[in-house]
């Protein structure tokens, strides 16, 4: 089986990748996060979603070490500190109230930020984060009342977004508790009088209703509250609107078996999803050209042109890289590995972390994606998160592992998640090849 890279193929969206993305402090008004250019390819962004998502949720004993966490703990952990020796600034205390809510300490937020509110009553993020700790905390009055406050104070990029943060909370001031409904939140109709779908996708003069940063801001909504199953389901229905029904019925997927939502009319668009996703994935007699374009214009149906492959930025000089042991098995992080950058001609220069991993056994996990059409292969591609179109969302060179397992090993493909155990190699010479590749490896699930 063929070894060539991807790498020429990708070349020209990751430079354009570098041009349209842009880092801002972003999400919960947390100074130490950044964020791409919204809105981000749905698979990408749902492993960001989730991953700030269990970062409320602390880890089982003897589970891999959570470097992102860490590094939200020792932040938090490096601001209390310094609050009990002095007065926060206005900027320091909404830093910790967004540290508390994200490592889901709700009380403490409110107290930290309450506090800072009442010593500086005009600073925006002390008011927006305050009014999405008493949504937490389960007080949709105060809630309203202090994203009133945020919406006025609001820099013009986030008064939308803060807007519609305001919109949801009023809508669900007036519902009972534990309704489970699916939010109005811009006036479209997703489903009939009967909560039925009138049809799999909006028609093109529903869509023309939806603002045209609908995704944008929901997307950021959502990252700003990613414990909210509502939210996301909504977003499922935005990405069927715009045609793309695989990621759609991954996250209504999500939405069920990782929230635990029950409600009947989520569970119908779960099953119609499902069904419609499994119809677009039989095998298509096109060639692979006439594949490419068409999915080219999958890409971008109803207007919808994605700006960034993932929304977090990660940087990995803020964290916490676990210790290389020279005889023993370690964590290759996919961050580290994106770190890699490459010159011209073929020059990649790999982070310092990386280069001594080479040569190594490391462990990883990821997905698997075929190179060929065999469905049971000894050697494929690992990504970090799996893709709905291999043409419209493709990785760059640094995402993508080659795996090869042991000798007479064969795994037959799934979309589950799977853990790799084996030899890292780094190719700095060959643009032919593959930047990373795993050899003599084994595969199983993830612990």
């Amino acid at each position: 089986m063929p070894r060539r890279s991807p790498f020429i193929l990708t070349l020209s969206a990751v430079g354009l990748s570098f041009l349209m993305t842009g880092p801002a402090t972003a999400g919960l008004h947390y100074s130490g996060e950044q964020f791409a250019e919204l809105p981000s390819q749905w698979r990408g962004y749902l492993i960001d979603h989730r991953l700030l998502r269990i970062l409320a949720v602390p880890p089982q004993a003897g589970s891999q070490p959570h470097p992102f966490r860490d590094m939200y703990l020792e932040a938090r952990e490096k601001l209390s500190k310094a609050a009990a020796k002095r007065e926060l600034t206005a900027d320091e205390a909404a830093d910790l109230g967004a540290l508390h809510v994200r490592l889901g300490e709700i009380d403490k937020a409110v107290e930290v930020l309450r506090d800072a509110h009442r010593r500086h009553p005009d600073h925006f993020a002390v008011a927006a984060n305050l009014g999405t700790a008493w949504q937490l905390l389960g007080d949709m009055n105060q809630a309203a009342l202090m994203l009133r406050e945020a919406v006025r104070l609001a820099p013009p990029k986030w008064k939308p977004a803060e807007e519609l943060h305001l919109k949801l909370v009023r809508r669900r001031q007036k519902e009972a508790k534990g309704v489970q409904a699916l939010d109005d939140l811009f006036g479209v109709a997703f489903v009939d009088d009967k909560g039925e779908y009138a049809a799999n996708q909006l028609s093109p003069e529903e869509r023309k209703k939806l603002p045209a940063d609908a995704v944008t801001q929901l997307q950021t909504l959502a990252l700003w509250l990613p414990a909210d199953g509502r939210i996301l389901w909504q977003l499922g229905e935005l990405a069927n609107a715009f045609g793309d029904v695989r990621n759609a019925a991954a996250i209504l997927e999500g939405c069920v078996s990782e929230f635990g939502m029950n409600e009947p009319v989520l569970r119908r668009h779960r099953v119609v999803l499902r069904q419609a996703a499994d119809e677009e994935a039989k095998p298509n007699p096109a060639t692979r050209s006439d594949a490419r374009a068409a999915h080219s214009a999958h890409a971008v149906e109803g207007g919808l042109r994605m700006r960034s492959t993932r929304p977090l930025v990660r940087r990995t000089d803020q964290i916490r890289l676990p210790d290389i042991k020279p005889n023993g098995l370690n964590m290759l992080p996919w961050p580290v590995l994106a770190e890699t950058t490459i010159g011209r001609p073929f020059q990649p220069t790999f982070a310092d972390h990386v280069k001594k991993l080479n040569g190594r056994r490391v462990y990883i996990t990821g997905f698997i994606q075929p190179i060929g059409d065999d469905l049971e292969m000894g050697q494929f591609m690992l990504i970090e998160y799996p893709v709905g179109c291999w043409f419209c969302e493709v990785p760059e060179p640094t995402g993508i592992i080659l795996v090869e397992l042991e000798q007479n090993k064969t795994v037959k493909l799934t979309r589950d998640l799977v853990k790799i155990e084996g030899v890292l190699k780094l190719n700095s010479t060959d643009p032919e090849d593959y930047l990373y590749s795993i050899s003599n490896a084994k595969i199983g699930p993830p612990d």
